[in-house]
């Protein structure tokens, strides 16, 4: 990847965001332009540019990020549902070049979603 993204800058420290949780390999925080009530990105510290570029050895990793989103969604109280996003490439939506989940809840979310 050339230069930084925007999510490493935040893994850094180097631009502020409202952090939810944080562990070894992961990172979450609130959307700075949500689409629900509640919008919440699950990165990994781990620079992986999108789905396309994760490698069979970055399994576990992915299944940890799910279980992050499935963790966050508990403590949010989204009981009723959730989506979780996960764009990939230009035409499917990614806007950053940093592998991220969206958690989004706490409103009917309808399909097809775009």
């Amino acid at each position: 990847m050339a230069g930084k993204t925007l999510f490493k800058r935040i893994i850094d420290r180097e631009i502020p965001a409202d952090i939810v949780y944080e562990d070894d390999l992961s990172l979450a925080f609130r959307d700075i332009n949500p689409q629900a009530p509640v919008h919440i990105l699950v990165i990994p510290k781990q620079e992986i540019a999108s789905l396309a570029d994760a490698g069979d050895e970055d399994g576990a990793l992915l299944g940890h990020l799910l279980l992050v989103v499935r963790n966050l969604a508990r403590e949010q109280g989204l009981a009723n549902g959730f989506r979780t996003v996960l764009n990939t490439g230009g035409h499917g939506g990614q806007t950053v070049p940093h592998l991220h989940f969206h958690l989004l809840g706490k409103r009917a979310l309808s399909w097809p979603p775009g």
